[in-house]
């Protein structure tokens, strides 16, 4: 097998300190492959078939006999052509000749040509990306096999680098509004809940871990892999792009990427709607900004706001609210000269909220969640909402206590804005939890529990939290 050359084209999308910087190695054995693959070769019909369908050209034969379009294709390493099959009529069958041999596969048309999962936009193009993909796992094989065990991706300092920023931005954080001092709830207080909660929120605060978002890519020109610094073969699809980083790999190699995605601001297009995770690494921020930005104008000027948060804004200025994050982020202007009714910005803030594709208390803990509302003990309710608490993502953690502890601080203005822990419960259940299915008896059956989860996160934040 030919050793791996080196190679000076690079595409790494990791960007460090210039000085300690140092190209990767691409390794171009597979990309000498790819060279070298047969080139397509289409045998026409002589003449002319009425049963040809219009997205087919000369090399549809009708229906031929296997036999015989093997004796067409015969001696032509890259030969192809169409038949209509005979056991099958009206299915068609892509007849290829690669390895000595003919190979036959179901064509299907829906727009585009294929035989598998890629499509494309000629039968030429589909024939050439299978004759690359052919040759490449023919001869090199082995070498596939084993091209993910010395990856470059480490020698990068992708997950140091990411790591050391992340850990500089917690330590740094963020200015919290000013606290209101209220005395502590010390109706339900376990030392177990107390123990654990002190024990795991400076865990929970030092991870910030994400997954990548990737989806498949066709790359324009040669590409390589910034895993395992390897050749993409093919010509369309050639391996996945994370939608959030930018990280180019291999399919095979984007399962053995580390959850360590650091999102590029310039590829999250919005604010709204935009996982919560994703959003705060772009941002490098603790929570979201529009919770930051949104609270701290509520506790300047909205506090004693009768109805707070369950009293609706215009739906026009929410909605302006919503536009203005997402073209201006933390630029934009929420203050009372813009926008003098506060229920417009807790109304923004509930929508963004709402609005999330993953909610901030998950999909996956739901039930958790809703089971332990259930629990006929308070204190045994206290320990569930409270193990669930521990379970859910570090982003959405913070951005929960945050909320909690705001809310905890409505609630001390009760006299003025008629906001009990509650009323507010009612407002934010459905808002923080949706069930991971969209079915209104679920919902209408849990409405209760999503209350009193809600309710109790507030009466015992400095206890949860």
């Amino acid at each position: 097998m030919a050793a791996s050359s080196n190679s000076s084209l690079s595409g790494s999308s990791v960007s460090s300190d210039p000085e300690d910087y140092q190209p990767p190695i691409w390794k171009s054995y597979l990309y000498q492959l790819q060279q070298e693959a047969p080139r397509p070769k289409r045998i026409t019909c002589p003449q002319e078939m009425e049963s040809r369908p219009k997205y087919y050209g000369r090399e549809f034969h009708g229906m031929i006999p296997r036999e015989y379009a093997d004796e067409l294709l015969a001696g032509a390493e890259g030969a192809y052509l169409i038949r209509e099959s005979q056991r099958q009529p009206g299915t068609h069958t892509l007849a290829l000749r690669f390895g000595h041999q003919t190979l036959n596969y179901r064509l299907f048309y829906d727009g585009k040509h294929f035989v598998g999962e890629k499509r494309f936009e000629s039968v030429h193009d589909l024939v050439t990306d299978a004759l690359i993909t052919l040759y490449i796992e023919t001869k090199a094989a082995e070498y596939i096999a084993k091209m993910t065990t010395n990856p470059i991706y480490e020698h990068l300092g992708y997950t140091s680098l990411l790591k050391d920023k992340m850990v500089h931005r917690l330590s740094r954080g963020r200015t919290e509004p000013r606290r209101v001092t209220f005395q502590r709830d010390e109706r339900i207080s376990s030392p177990l809940v107390r123990r654990s909660a002190l024990k795991d929120t400076q865990e929970k605060q030092c991870s910030y871990e994400k997954i990548h978002n990737f989806k498949v890519h066709t790359f324009r020109g040669p590409h390589w892999c910034e895993y395992c610094a390897n050749f993409m073969w093919g010509l369309i699809a050639q391996g996945v792009r994370c939608s959030d980083c930018g990280l180019n790999v291999h399919k095979q190699c984007s399962k053995l990427v580390p959850s360590d995605c650091q999102p590029d601001l310039r590829r999250i297009k919005k604010v709204f709607s935009c996982d919560l995770t994703t959003l705060v690494k772009a941002h490098n921020t603790t929570r979201p900004m529009v919770v930051d930005m949104c609270i701290q104008e509520i506790e300047l000027r909205g506090m004693k706001s009768e109805g707070l948060y369950r009293v609706s804004g215009f739906s026009e200025h929410i909605e302006d609210v919503r536009l203005s994050f997402d073209r201006d982020g933390e630029k934009a202007d929420i203050s009372a000269s813009a926008y003098a009714d506060i229920n417009i910005i807790a109304g923004a803030l509930k929508l963004y909220l709402r609005d999330l594709p993953i909610p901030v208390i998950t999909f996956d803990l739901y039930s958790k969640f809703i089971q332990a509302a259930k629990l006929p003990h308070a204190e045994s309710r206290l320990e569930g909402i409270h193990e669930s608490l521990l379970q859910l993502p570090p982003a959405h953690y913070e951005t929960l206590r945050y909320l909690m502890a705001h809310l905890k601080r409505v609630t001390l203005f009760e006299k003025d804005n008629l906001m009990n822990s509650e009323n507010l419960g009612i407002v934010f259940g459905p808002t923080l939890m949706q069930p991971p299915e969209l079915n209104a008896l679920t919902t209408l059956n849990d409405m209760r529990q999503q209350k009193l989860v809600v309710q109790l996160m507030i009466e015992h934040e400095d206890v949860l939290f």
